[in-house]
């Protein structure tokens, strides 16, 4: 027969971080485990269904759940709480709980944190590896805590609102379409609507508060007429419907790649191969840059655009296109100038712009309403790069629900488990609380020895403690 090596602890209550109870014992089991007995201090009971005080009415079953751990040992609390009994309610009866777990919760609310934390940039495959717990138990912890949609009670202002769609699924037409939020340098994920139809996203449109609309500045995306009309139909004419410029810029450069593979093609026939190569230079700059070179390369692409007029014409164009862009222009002005280019591009007779010019022409009141605030939708570019990692990272999602969990997880994640937290996102105490118990022992152990008492109280100032505590503790 084996006989129980368990070891009895020493856990200050403070350092347990539970309210309204005091600690009975605490043990070092044999395989590792911290079990933490504990008793309620709180004699109230509140009726569970009329919320009025209960009568007496003895204890419940023993109680185990799991904590943070300590020093990288698994830490279970027990305890047995009070019941009470309602007169009133047809004496039903009602275990009390506290402030700190559920009812009939495995996990306090501190460890069910502490796991929300590490799911942030991470996976259920690996927390439930780290935390020996499943993937369910850990999936109805995310449940419990964040909605599978928008809570709009927590959201104060919604701020410039990007749409844009990505596939589900690489190689399949499977997409969702995402929208987000963005005040300042804070993004919000708003959305994961099925397809890309306009009345699933008018529907998502006209579902938001009255009072929270008056926080949009704006809606930013590309020229899918879906997200237009949709955003057409449900706002006035106060919040702009802005095309994203890069959308614009990546069309017309579109325009310009195509007309210059055209003319390398001519130019490979109708040349030598001892001058097609002394072209190579020149082709490398604009391969690279574009439309868009340095003064410095102007000497290299001169014999390049003496061969092709052409080129050199609507490199040109594009570049001023370019610099419309870039400058600070009213929208009036704006138009002005981009009719003015159209008008460039036809007495030039640069053919490759046409159908990039009818887009224009289709969506230029959209298109133009950049110049009014500048905005773009290069924070939704961002996030769908995020969004990528998290569907490779999981190994693609197709529940849309919990696709919006994950995102809302790794968007506020931390500003919401990691905040006032005092201990360490792997659940260990932090270095700082450990060095404040460890000095308040020092100091009650070193009392009338001058020398040490002002070392340690250096420390203690490192450690973030207000020195006038030092003699109160």
């Amino acid at each position: 027969m084996e006989i129980s090596t368990a070891q009895e602890l020493v856990i200050p209550e403070s350092l347990l971080g539970l309210e309204d109870v005091k600690i009975l014992s605490s043990v070092l089991t044999d395989e590792g485990i911290i079990i933490i007995r504990v008793q309620s201090t709180k004699q109230e009971v509140c009726c569970r269904r009329c919320g009025k005080l209960c009568e007496p009415h003895g204890e419940s079953a023993r109680m185990k759940m799991r904590h943070l751990s300590i020093l990288g040992h698994e830490t279970y609390i027990e305890m047995r709480p009070p019941r009470g009994i309602c007169k009133k309610c047809n004496d039903k009866t009602t275990t009390q709980t506290l402030s700190w777990h559920g009812h009939n919760s495995r996990y306090t609310k501190f460890y069910e944190k502490h796991m929300l934390l590490s799911m942030v940039n991470s996976t259920l495959a690996d927390v439930s590896i780290r935390e020996d717990i499943s993937d369910t138990a850990i999936q109805n912890v995310i449940d419990r805590y964040i909605k599978s949609d928008v809570d709009w009670k927590k959201i104060k202002c919604i701020g410039l609102i990007g749409i844009d769609g990505i596939s589900l699924k690489k190689g399949h037409q499977d997409y969702v379409t995402i929208i987000s939020g963005k005040v300042g340098r804070h993004i919000t994920i708003l959305a994961v609507l099925k397809g890309k139809e306009k009345a699933t996203i008018k529907a998502f449109f006209e579902s938001i508060p009255k009072k929270k609309r008056k926080t949009i500045i704006g809606i930013c995306c590309d020229m899918c007429d879906g997200y237009i009309n949709a955003a057409k139909e449900v706002f006035d004419k106060s919040i702009p419907i802005i095309v994203d410029r890069f959308h614009v810029a990546k069309l017309y450069r579109k325009s310009l790649v195509k007309l210059r593979k055209q003319e390398l093609a001519r130019l490979r026939k109708a040349l030598s191969e001892e001058e097609y190569k002394s072209l190579k230079s020149a082709i490398s700059i604009l391969v690279k840059k574009q439309e868009l070179y340095a003064k410095g390369d102007r000497e290299k692409l001169e014999p390049l655009f003496k061969h092709s007029p052409a080129l050199k014409a609507a490199y040109k164009l594009a570049c001023q296109l370019t610099s419309i862009y870039n400058s600070k222009h009213q929208k009036k002005t704006a138009i002005r100038k981009l009719d003015g280019w159209v008008e460039m591009v036809k007495e030039k007779e640069i053919t490759c712009f046409d159908s990039f010019i009818n887009t224009l022409r289709k969506y230029q009141d959209y298109i133009t309403n950049y110049f009014i605030d500048r905005n773009t939708s290069g924070f939704v570019e961002g996030l769908n790069n995020k969004l990528k990692v998290i569907k490779r990272r999981c190994y693609g999602i197709i529940n849309i629900k919990n696709f919006f969990q994950r995102i809302f997880l790794d968007l506020e994640g931390y500003q919401l488990f990691l905040k006032n937290q005092q201990v360490t996102a792997s659940g260990i105490p932090s270095f700082k609380s450990l060095l404040r118990y460890l000095l308040r022992f020092c100091f009650h152990q070193l009392k009338g020895k001058r020398p040490l008492v002002i070392s340690l109280a250096f420390l203690y100032t490192f450690s973030g403690v207000d020195q006038n505590r030092l003699f109160l503790d």
